[in-house]
């Protein structure tokens, strides 16, 4: 009996198309069918010991209101989030020794509530920092939930410029000279060289170890290396310049030529005119003693 060779490749063929023929009809009648919604899920209960911000609202209406509006409506717990369980608080009549009040922390236990959440990126370096070691608490410059509507992400309690300056006033009173940084004008901010919580820098600068790796971070074009290396700029850019505000053009600490004798005498250099007249008649002398 002579048998085809070909046979066993047509039977593959052809059971291949009926698998792709059978996969297609199933595929047409699973679209033919309406797909049933998902289950809406049920909120969790909370946790025990907290009631949920909807009991906090029974008496914190509008504060609660302006809560919501903030970044920290993304709190899985809420207003519990910061001030703790509030169960005790809300069956003992409001107690307020039932629940954490931060007006009566200490700054480092205020702080470290608010540090339970931002330890990291600009905040990481708080602990320690200047303003953690002179006791100022995050709730001195943010307000977490202000009444008076959101002004903008820091959730700061005034404009960041008349903030640090309510403390910082000496250099309230540089920022007015003639010469200073655009601050007032509204083109930088404190926060453009300063991080206030905390660096790794002097003076919370933000940009690299040292204050002129902070300026030649914007002067690009005094950032050298130069052929004749003055060394007062090797030092400190502030050891000429004042960055918060002089009454001298380019905002030197002092006018030329008395800045440059603070560090040069002036016994080879006339300071005035009257020095001057004296080092002619001084070089005068010297000239006829070699004579």
């Amino acid at each position: 009996m002579r048998t085809n060779r070909w046979a066993p490749l047509a039977w593959a063929v052809v059971s291949a198309l009926l698998v792709v023929s059978a996969a297609r009809t199933g595929w047409a009648q699973a679209q033919a069918q309406p797909t049933p919604p998902p289950a809406a899920a049920e909120p969790a209960a909370p946790a025990p010991g907290y009631v949920g911000m909807d009991t906090c609202a029974g008496c914190h209406e509008p504060v609660v209101n302006a809560f919501k509006a903030t970044p920290h409506m993304a709190s899985s717990q809420g207003c519990e989030g910061c001030h703790g369980p509030g169960q005790a608080h809300a069956e003992n009549a409001g107690d307020k020794t039932k629940i954490r009040v931060f007006k009566g922390l200490s700054s480092v236990e205020s702080s470290s509530t608010c540090m339970s959440c931002h330890n990291k990126d600009n905040q990481k370096h708080w602990v320690g920092s200047s303003h953690d070691s002179r006791q100022v608490a995050c709730t001195q410059c943010h307000n977490p939930h202000p009444a008076e509507g959101v002004h903008e992400k820091a959730l700061l309690r005034q404009p960041q410029m008349k903030l640090c300056t309510s403390c910082h006033l000496q250099k309230k009173a540089q920022l007015i000279r003639p010469g200073h940084m655009p601050l007032r004008e509204g083109k930088m901010e404190c926060t453009a060289c300063h991080n206030p919580h905390g660096s790794t820098s002097v003076r919370m600068l933000k940009v690299g170890n040292s204050v002129n790796e902070t300026c030649v971070s914007c002067h690009t074009e005094k950032r050298g290396p130069h052929l004749w290396d003055h060394a007062p700029v090797r030092e400190a850019c502030n050891t000429c310049h004042d960055p918060h505000g002089s009454n001298h053009e380019r905002m030197l600490v002092a006018k030329p030529p008395m800045l440059c004798q603070r560090c040069h005498i002036g016994t080879r250099h006339p300071s005035t005119i009257y020095d001057g007249n004296q080092l002619a008649a001084r070089c005068m002398r010297r000239q006829a003693w070699w004579v």
